[in-house]
């Protein structure tokens, strides 16, 4: 059994158990957070998504928040000596994915 879920501007396929990577949630280490933006739920009778999925939620536990690792960007312009390097960390909140209710 899975779901297709939305946070953060993206779209994540979870089942039960999984540990997933998402945008930064206000929520601290240890607390409970419920996805009520369900797209589509997989069960043993199929696919359901739509109208059918409406009061379907996900309900996760946070397990950490963090940042990501360093992505490095680098801007250059020939002959003029121009060189320029900046760094960015994303913040994520890994959640465990506890519940499907569908």
């Amino acid at each position: 059994m899975y779901a297709i879920i939305a946070t953060g501007g993206k779209q994540y396929k979870v089942s039960e158990g999984e540990e997933v990577r998402v945008e930064k949630l206000g929520a601290a280490d240890g607390e409970t957070v419920t996805f009520d933006q369900v797209l589509a739920v997989s069960t043993d009778d199929g696919l359901k998504a739509g109208a059918d999925v409406e009061s379907a939620t996900v309900t996760a536990s946070v397990v950490k928040t963090a940042r990501a690792k360093k992505v490095l960007v680098g801007k250059y312009k020939r002959k003029t000596g121009y060189h320029k390097k900046n760094g960015h960390r994303q913040y994520f909140t890994q959640v465990k994915i506890e519940k499907i209710n569908a």
